[in-house]
Formats: C-alpha cells, sequence, structure tokens
C-alpha cells in the first residue's frame, strides 16, 4: 500500500493548473472501497480522504449495490477487490456497469494495492488516480488540462485481469489482451502451453466474457476418456446402437447446445475420430453413434493441447485440415519461468488460499524464485499448498516449509 503514499497525485492537486479552478468547481471525488478485507477498507478510506476522495466502503457485493443505491453515486470510482463473497467479479462488474455506466471500477490485487490492468508491469494506485483527477480538471477546466496526461479511454481499453487468473507479466497481459478480443465472437480457439499453465482458467475466461456466458460450459478431456468411448461421449448414440444402449443419449456436444465446448488434450483425440470432429466443425452437426440424422447444434468451440500439433501434423498423427480448423484464434500461454516477476503474487494468493491470514517470508520467496518450475503454475500451486500444512500454527511460511 506504499504506493498510496506516492507525490504524483499531490503535485497535480499543487499544480498551477489545479490552483486556476474556482474553488467551488474542486469536488472531490466520490470513491467506493468493495472488499471483504476490512484491514485493505480501512487504510484505503485514511489515505483517500477529503477533500480530494468521498470514500465509502463495502464488504461485499450485495453491500455495494445497496451502498451505490443509497449514495445516488453517477460519476467517481469504485475500488473492486475480485474476491467477493458473494457475486462472481464478472457479474459484479456487469451488474454495477448496467446501473451506473459513468463509474469506472479499478480492480485492485488486495495483497499489494495495485491496479490490476492491462498494462506491461503492476500500476501503483496513486498512478491512476492521478489520471482521474486530471479527467476532473478535464471537466472543469478544460483549456488548463497539462498536456500529456493519460485519459479514461486509454485505460478501458487496457482491461483487467481475468477471472481466475493471476499475474502482471507482459505475456500474460498478452494473453487477457487476446482472451478478451476473441471472447466476443465465435471464432473457434486453440489455447497452447506446457502442462500446469492454466489453459482451463483461460478457456473458462473466453466463456464468462462471451455472449454465451449464461449458456452451458462442457469440459471434454480427450486423454482422459478411452479411445472405445470418447465418441459416443461426443456425438451420443441412439437405443440399440452397441451393446448395453438400452436407450438414447445426447452427447457433450449436444449438451454444449448454445454455449461453449472446451476439448481439453485435444491432441489425444484418435485420428479415426478427428474427420467426424472436422464435419461438426465445419457444418454444426452431429450424427449419433447408430443413427442417421443429422442434428444442428449451435456451439462454440475452444480447445487446449500442451503437444506440438504442428508435429503431430508432420507425423501424420493429427489431420492438418483439423489442425487449421482449430487453429483459427490461436492463444499461447507462456510458461512460469518466463513470467517469473508473477511467482509472488500467486504465491501469496495460494497461500492465502489455502491457509487464510498466513505470509510468505522472504526467504520463502527467494527459494521459490530460484527454482525453474518445470510443472509450472501447477506444481507452485501444490508446493504452496504442502507449505501451508507444514507451517502449522504458524503465520508465516518460511524456507524450510518450501519442500520442491
Amino acid at each position: 500500500m506504499d504506493e498510496i503514499r506516492e507525490n504524483r497525485v499531490d503535485e497535480i492537486m499543487s499544480s498551477p493548473a489545479y490552483s486556476n479552478v474556482r474553488s467551488e468547481d474542486r469536488l472531490p471525488i466520490d470513491a467506493i472501497v468493495v472488499s471483504p478485507n476490512p484491514r485493505l477498507r480501512q487504510e484505503l478510506r485514511e489515505r483517500l480522504g477529503l477533500p480530494r476522495w468521498r470514500v465509502s466502503d463495502a464488504g461485499s457485493g450485495a453491500e455495494a449495490l445497496e451502498r451505490l443505491h443509497e449514495t445516488g453515486i453517477e460519476h467517481g470510482v469504485l475500488l473492486l477487490d475480485p474476491m467477493l463473497p458473494d457475486l462472481d467479479p464478472l457479474e459484479f462488474d456487469g451488474m454495477v456497469r448496467s446501473e451506473f455506466p459513468n463509474l469506472q471500477i479499478l480492480t485492485l490485487n488486495s495483497h499489494t494495492g495495485q491496479l490490476l490492468v492491462g498494462r506491461q508491469s503492476p500500476t501503483p494506485l496513486s498512478t491512476k488516480l492521478m489520471e482521474l483527477l486530471n479527467n476532473r480538471i478535464a471537466m472543469q477546466a478544460p483549456h488548463i488540462l497539462p498536456s500529456g496526461t493519460g485519459s479514461d479511454s486509454e485505460a478501458a481499453a487496457a482491461g483487467i485481469r481475468l477471472r481466475g487468473m493471476i499475474g502482471d507479466s507482459a505475456g500474460m497481459q498478452r494473453v487477457y489482451a487476446s482472451t478478451r478480443m476473441v471472447a466476443a465472437r465465435d471464432t473457434t480457439v486453440l489455447i497452447t502451453g506446457e502442462s500446469g499453465v492454466g489453459k482451463d482458467l483461460v478457456a473458462q475466461a473466453i466463456h464468462l466474457v462471451s455472449k454465451r456466458s449464461k449458456q452451458p460450459f462442457v469440459v471434454v478431456n480427450c486423454a482422459a476418456i478411452p479411445e472405445p468411448l470418447l465418441e459416443s461421449e461426443l456425438f451420443g448414440y441412439v437405443k440399440g446402437a452397441f451393446t448395453g444402449a438400452v436407450q438414447s443419449r445426447m452427447g457433450r456436444i449436444h449438451a454444449a447446445h448454445g454455449g461453449t465446448l472446451f476439448l481439453d488434450e485435444i491432441g489425444d483425440m484418435p485420428l479415426s475420430l478427428q474427420s467426424k470432429m472436422l464435419r461438426f466443425l465445419e457444418q454444426g452437426e452431429v450424427q449419433r453413434l447408430g443413427g442417421n440424422d443429422n442434428l444442428k447444434v449451435d456451439v462454440r468451440v475452444v480447445a487446449a493441447t500442451n503437444a506440438d500439433l504442428k508435429k503431430l501434423v508432420d507425423q501424420k498423427l493429427f489431420r492438418e485440415d483439423l489442425y487449421y480448423r482449430l487453429r483459427v484464434f490461436p492463444i499461447q500461454i507462456p510458461p512460469l519461468r518466463e513470467r517469473m516477476e508473477d511467482l509472488e503474487s500467486l504465491a501469496a494468493s495460494f497461500a492465502d488460499r489455502f491457509c487464510p491470514g498466513t505470509a510468505l517470508s522472504q526467504e520463502a520467496l527467494a527459494v521459490l524464485l530460484q527454482h525453474s518450475w518445470s510443472g509450472n503454475v501447477r506444481e507452485l500451486r501444490n508446493t504452496i499448498e504442502r507449505a501451508s500444512i507444514l507451517v502449522g500454527s504458524q503465520r508465516e511460511i518460511k524456507a524450510e516449509h518450501i519442500v520442491l
């Protein structure tokens, strides 16, 4: 939270430009802090006080909505800790934006007090607050706005992190931006990356940000279902199609009608089934095992793999036409070793999840930073979960609790 003490906001408040604005026009900006963390709410209330900000706070999404209706805030800023106890942050964001379109929502990291925005590096809260003050001056006296200042539209275009995803590195910012761009369309997406990087989280984010978010999100792990059963699982079957088919059954593709089908580990799909999958992708139709009717389905497909599909194509283990049909919009997730600047926030988040209130010592962090993390974020999560058990009744994870 030391970032909030930066002098950049003070500079703008004492600048000649602001001094030229009539005192009666220097209205404080309304702000509401929404977080289940009372310490964070209290600290922000103390730091953001009159005359600059008129601050209120809420401990949950429902309380925040009630407070917004009570105060009638039309312009201002909502500082949001995404770890809401009652509402999904994306759902809450949508509700606020629909009822209070002029209220700017800034998402906070409850551990660092920094903004989770789509930039090259984490953004100190005071930097964004200075932009808001600049914009308020622009509204009050446009002719005296200093040149070279930021704009709300620029910040809005930058976006925020996606649900369940942590990291402000350049690589993850590209993932966030790509995910938000493609989510608005029905384009087929291929997510690639090493095992444990979080490909499933990106797939879920694409669904949740899309217009299909209220429809089914169906997951099929192509590596986990035995080859003889995968076709019937995907496409369904009619009564009598095989021994034991005592009644007709809809497949998972049909079950995803109107929503999103996530084909995880698509590289393990049997070659014999790939032609039928290609037909589904091109025609939007499924034919159940043992049936003759083609059933129309409206499904958005997201696939993921840790395999090199191009290499599998060269080895004749994966159809080239299916590869290009899936790879309409590729998203590559970087391994953890290429975004080590995200490790501290990831580790802190896992520690708080497995043992709320537990801190991570600098010695433990140093041990984590020296590891290569071939298992990526999944390995880090397991390491912190193990450490949260070894820490016992202590409130700090130390180097001796890190077992690699």
